[in-house]
C-alpha cells in the first residue's frame, strides 16, 4: 500500500488568504547577521490550512531564527501556468519572498511525477502520458520559474518516483529520456541549478524497490524522503534503527550526492509515535548528517508545525481551488492505512498547532547551532 508523499500535503495544504501582495522576490536588501547553513533546511508551514501573509511572515521569521539556510517550496505546474504561455505568480511570489527575505535557499519540488500519479498538469495539457508530456514544455516553464527566482538552487523533478514505476518498469527508459533532455537544456540556461529525483526511502525498503532507485540515480543528486514506518504507516523503528536505514541511501545513490528532502518522526501515539522518540531521532539524524556531510547535498527536516487533527486529508486534497484526486492510485484503498498516514502527518511538526514547542524544536535549534 502506497502512502502519499509528505511534501504534497504541505504544498497543497497551504492556502494564502490574501493574494493581492506587493512583495518582491527579487529585489530585497536585508542584512542577515545570524549564521546559517545552506545545507540544513526545514519545511516551513502554518499550523492552519488557511493563513494570512502576516501570519506566514511570523512563521518564516521563527523558522529562520533556528539557523536553517533553506526550505522546500512545492510549486505545481497547474498553478504557475494555468493558460499556455501565461503565468500566474501571485502565490509563488509571496512564498518566494518569505524565503528571500529570510536569507533562505529553496529546494523546488516540481511534480512531473507525483507518486503513482503524473502532474498535476494545467488543463490545457490534459492528462498526458510520460511519452507526451513534452520536453520543451517542461523546459519552458522551469526556465520561467528559475529566471524569476534566483534563490532556487535545487530542483526535484519527480517525487516518490519509485511508486510510479513499481508496476510499470517498461516506462523507466521513457522517463530517463525525458529527464535527461530537460536536464541538459535547463543546465544550458541555469548551470548552477542542480536537478534530481526524489524517492521515499521507507517505501523503497519496505517494498524492495531498490532497483528503481539505482536505475534512476541520474542528474546531480538523488533525494529521499524518510519516515520510520512500516507498510501500515505505523512507526516500526527505534531511533537507532532508523539511523541505520538512512545509511542505505548512499548505496542506492551510487556516485551521486544524496539529498534528504523530507525527514520526519511523528509524535502521534495513534501511529506509535511520541515526543521522546521524535527528539531522539532528530538527534540521531543530525549525527547521520555530520558523519556524512561531504556526501549530502541538503538535509531538510519535515516539518515546523503540526496541523489540527483531521485536517491532513490524503484522499482528496486541494490545490488552490482545484482538487487533486487520487482515486485508483492505491492511496485510498485501505482506510486503515490512510487513517494512520493522516495522523502521522498532522503530528509530524516540532511545534504543536496551538504554538507550544515540542522538545524536538529546542533540540533542532541546538543541533544547528552545533553545526554552524
Amino acid at each position: 500500500m502506497d502512502k502519499k508523499p509528505l511534501g504534497i500535503i504541505v504544498g497543497i495544504g497551504l492556502v494564502i488568504a490574501v493574494m493581492a501582495v506587493g512583495l518582491s522576490a527579487s529585489n530585497t536588501d536585508i542584512l542577515f547577521p545570524q549564521q546559517t547553513n545552506e545545507k540544513i533546511g526545514l519545511v516551513i508551514n502554518s499550523p492552519n490550512q488557511s493563513t494570512t501573509l502576516h501570519e506566514l511572515n511570523d512563521v518564516y521569521s521563527e523558522a529562520a531564527d533556528s539557523g536553517i539556510g533553506r526550505s522546500n517550496v512545492y510549486l505545481f505546474w497547474n498553478l504557475v501556468e494555468p493558460v499556455r504561455g501565461e503565468y500566474d505568480w501571485g502565490q509563488s511570489d509571496a512564498l518566494m519572498s518569505f524565503n528571500k527575505n529570510n536569507n533562505l535557499k529553496v529546494t523546488l519540488y516540481f511534480s512531473i511525477i507525483n507518486g503513482e500519479t503524473l502532474g498535476p498538469f494545467p488543463n490545457w495539457i490534459g492528462k498526458p502520458s510520460l511519452n507526451s508530456i513534452g520536453e520543451d514544455r517542461v523546459v519552458s516553464v522551469l526556465d520561467e520559474i528559475l529566471s524569476r527566482y534566483d534563490i532556487v538552487d535545487t530542483v526535484i523533478l519527480a517525487g516518490q518516483t519509485e511508486s510510479q514505476f513499481r508496476f510499470s518498469e517498461q516506462n523507466i527508459p521513457v522517463y530517463k529520456e525525458l529527464f535527461n533532455g530537460v536536464y541538459e537544456k535547463i543546465k544550458e540556461k541555469h548551470p548552477d541549478v542542480k536537478i534530481g529525483n526524489a524517492f521515499a526511502l521507507d517505501q523503497v525498503l519496505n517494498k524492495n524497490l531498490r532497483y528503481i532507485v539505482t536505475e534512476l540515480a541520474i542528474g546531480d543528486f538523488v533525494a529521499f524522503s524518510y519516515s520510520p514506518v512500516d507498510t501500515l504507516n505505523e512507526i516500526a523503528k527505534t531511533p537507532d534503527q532508523a539511523k541505520e536505514e538512512l545509511q542505505q541511501v548512499f548505496d542506492l545513490a551510487g556516485d551521486k550526492k544524496v539529498g534528504i528532502f523530507e525527514i520526519s518522526w511523528s509524535t502521534s501515539d495513534f501511529v506509535l509515535g511520541s515526543e521522546i522518540g521524535q527528539t531522539e531521532f532528530l538527534e540521531k539524524s543530525f549525527e547521520f548528517y555530520t558523519e556524512n556531510e561531504s556526501e549530502i547535498e541538503f538535509f531538510t527536516w519535515y516539518r515546523q508545525y503540526d496541523r489540527p487533527e483531521g485536517t491532513c486529508n490524503v484522499e482528496a486534497p486541494t490545490i488552490g481551488e482545484d482538487t487533486l484526486t487520487v482515486e485508483g492510485s492505491g492511496f485510498g484503498t485501505s482506510e486503515h492505512v490512510v487513517e494512520r498516514l493522516s495522523h502521522y502527518i498532522c503530528s509530524a511538526g516540532m511545534i504543536s498547532n496551538d504554538g507550544d514547542p515540542k522538545p524536538s524544536w529546542n533540540e533542532f535549534k541546538k543541533q544547528i547551532k552545533m553545526i554552524n
